[in-house]
C-alpha cells in the first residue's frame, strides 16, 4: 500500500572540492594546492618557500638552478626567512656568533598543520577560499650556544587564488628581552630584468649598499634596474608595492607592520662569484623585492609577542 503523501527528498548538495596538502616521502618538503590550480611548495629546511604556481602553471618565484635542497645551506631562491638579524651581525651585538642573516633560514622547522577557512591570518586580509600552512621553531631546536634567548616562531604561507601571504610571530619565552630583525627575502620571478619598473618607492630615502651604505634621496621616479642593485627602503607599511614588467603590473606586494623594503638583484659579475646562483645569467630572471623590519632593532620583552607579514599578488 502507497502513502498518500511521500515525504519529501531531502536535497544533498554536491561535495565542494577542498585544498590539498601532502608531505614528500622523505618528510623534507610540504606541498599545497587548490581546487582552482594553485600551489605552493615549502622545504621544512628554514621553511622556506620554493615554489609558488598561479592556476595556470605559471612560477611566480625564481629558485636557482644551482641551490642547495638537501639543507646542506642556506636556498638560493624563492623566500627565505631572515631572523633574527639581516646581513652580516655586528661583533658587539648578541648577534655576533650568528651566520649572516641569522638562523631561521639554516633550520629544521616542524610542520604544525594545515587550516582551509575564509580569511588568512594578517588583520588586513579579506576573505577568500585559501589554505593556510604553519611551521613552527623553537630555541630548543637551535644551538643556544650560538643565540641563548627563549623563544617561539609561528610562520604561515596562505596560499589563495590569486596571492600568497607570509606571516611571522615572534614569542618571548623566556625571562630576558632581547633584540631582532625580520626579512622575507622574496625572489620574483620576471621575464626580463631590464623590462620591469618598481612603483610605491619613489617618496622613500634608502641605503645604497652598492656605495658604501650611503643615504641616498628620495629618487621621484619608478625604479629601474640596469645594474647590480641593492639598497634599504624605509617607508610607512601601509605603502603598496608594484612591479610591472613592460609597462603591465606583475605584482603587488603589501605589508603589515613590516616598514623596510630591501630591492636586489646580483647582476652579472655578482651573480658569477656566487657559487649557487644559476643559470649565469638567471640575474635576468629575477628581483629580490623583500618586505621586513631591518634598519631599526625590535626589542621583545619577556612573554610579549610581534607579528609582521606580507602579501604578494599576482596581477
Amino acid at each position: 500500500m502507497e502513502r498518500a503523501k511521500k515525504p519529501a527528498a531531502i536535497p544533498v548538495s554536491p561535495i565542494q572540492p577542498t585544498p590539498q596538502v601532502s608531505i614528500s616521502d622523505d618528510s623534507s618538503r610540504v606541498t599545497a594546492s587548490l581546487p582552482t590550480g594553485e600551489r605552493v611548495e615549502i622545504l621544512l629546511y628554514g621553511a622556506t618557500v620554493i615554489s609558488w604556481k598561479s592556476a595556470n602553471g605559471k612560477e611566480n618565484l625564481f629558485l636557482s638552478s644551482k641551490a642547495s635542497l638537501d639543507g646542506s645551506k642556506a636556498v638560493r631562491g624563492g623566500i627565505p626567512i631572515v631572523f633574527p638579524v639581516f646581513g652580516p651581525p655586528k661583533p658587539d651585538h648578541a648577534t655576533s656568533r650568528l651566520p649572516q642573516h641569522g638562523f631561521a633560514r639554516i633550520s629544521r622547522w616542524e610542520y604544525l598543520g594545515k587550516s582551509s577557512s575564509e580569511s588568512s591570518t594578517l588583520p588586513n586580509s579579506k576573505g577568500d577560499a585559501s589554505v593556510k600552512l604553519d611551521f613552527g621553531l623553537s630555541d630548543s631546536m637551535i644551538d643556544s650556544r650560538n643565540w641563548e634567548y627563549s623563544f617561539n616562531l609561528t610562520y604561515s604561507v596562505t596560499l589563495s587564488q590569486d596571492k600568497l601571504e607570509t606571516s611571522l610571530v615572534v614569542r618571548n619565552t623566556g625571562a630576558s628581552n632581547y633584540d631582532f630583525q625580520v626579512l622575507f627575502h622574496s625572489y620574483l620571478a620576471v621575464d626580463d630584468i631590464t623590462k620591469i619598473t618598481i612603483s610605491g618607492l619613489e617618496e622613500a630615502a634608502f641605503i645604497d649598499k652598492t656605495q658604501g651604505a650611503k643615504e641616498v634621496e628620495p629618487a621621484r621616479e619608478p625604479i629601474s634596474i640596469g645594474s647590480e642593485t641593492d639598497r634599504v627602503y624605509t617607508l610607512p607599511s601601509e605603502k603598496a608595492i608594484t612591479i610591472a614588467e613592460k609597462g603591465l603590473p606583475r605584482y603587488e606586494i603589501t605589508r603589515d607592520v613590516l616598514s623596510d623594503v630591501v630591492v636586489w638583484n646580483p647582476w652579472t659579475e655578482k651573480a658569477k662569484s656566487m657559487a649557487d646562483f644559476g643559470p649565469e645569467d638567471g640575474y635576468k630572471g629575477m628581483v629580490c623585492v623583500e618586505a621586513g623590519s631591518v634598519s631599526v632593532w625590535n626589542t621583545l620583552e619577556p612573554g610579549d609577542t610581534w607579528e609582521g607579514g606580507q602579501r604578494i599578488k599576482t596581477l
